[in-house]
């Protein structure tokens, strides 16, 4: 791994479906994500210095087909004091509730349990305001056949909650919560991700 990429984002559940597209463009890996306090996610890519500059003009192109921009820049050949900014241990913030940091190593797999080989969908829920995020919950788990993965706070009332299942139980789950939001609190996204890459999955409860 000799480039490092970053991409600076708005919202948790826009930056998963970059990350996604990022990972899927190139031969790199999502090295975690790092919550700022406002709304704005830090994706963290490695990879070689190619594969890093084509991840992050996915990301840029997948940031404006969805109606937002990013902040992408790639560092070749990193000084090697820059690891123990990349590489930190993770923390729960105090202020908000939630993680410092999505980490692959936050959830290892349990020892007994069967690899599956086949990613489920996830379907990704984002409101400012807690009451509108369960609400919506109670509503996708009724809703549909999807299992509740999560819920991630990133700070300033921005909450996220994420489900998997097949495409189609977690693509009208995700409509039905979003029309619950309604006047509770504000819907900052609704996505669903048919096939998730490993690394976005790793990032997550499972």
């Amino acid at each position: 791994m000799n480039a490092l990429g970053f991409i600076e984002i708005p919202f948790l559940s826009l930056a998963a479906v970059v990350a996604d597209a990022a990972a899927k463009a190139a031969r790199i890996s999502i090295l975690g994500f790092e919550a700022t306090g406002n709304e704005n996610i830090l994706i963290r890519l490695g990879g070689g210095v190619a594969d890093v500059e084509a991840a992050l003009l996915a990301a840029e192109a997948w940031a404006a087909r969805l109606g937002s921009s990013a902040v992408v820049r790639s560092l070749a050949r990193p000084a090697e004091a820059m690891a123990a900014m990349i590489h930190f241990p993770n923390a729960q913030n105090p202020l908000y509730g939630g993680r410092d940091q999505f980490l692959p190593t936050d959830f290892p797999p349990a020892e007994n349990k069967i690899m599956n080989s086949k990613q489920e969908a996830l379907g990704i829920l984002e409101t400012q305001g807690l009451t509108a995020i369960l609400e919506a919950t109670d509503t996708m788990l009724k809703a549909a056949n999807v299992t509740l993965v999560g819920k991630e706070k990133i700070g300033a009332a921005y909450v996220t909650v994420i489900v998997r299942g097949d495409v189609a139980a977690v693509t009208a789950a995700v409509a039905a919560g979003s029309q619950a939001v309604g006047s509770l609190g504000k819907l900052i996204a609704a996505h669903v991700i048919a096939r998730p890459h490993d690394d976005l999955a790793a990032l997550l409860p499972h």
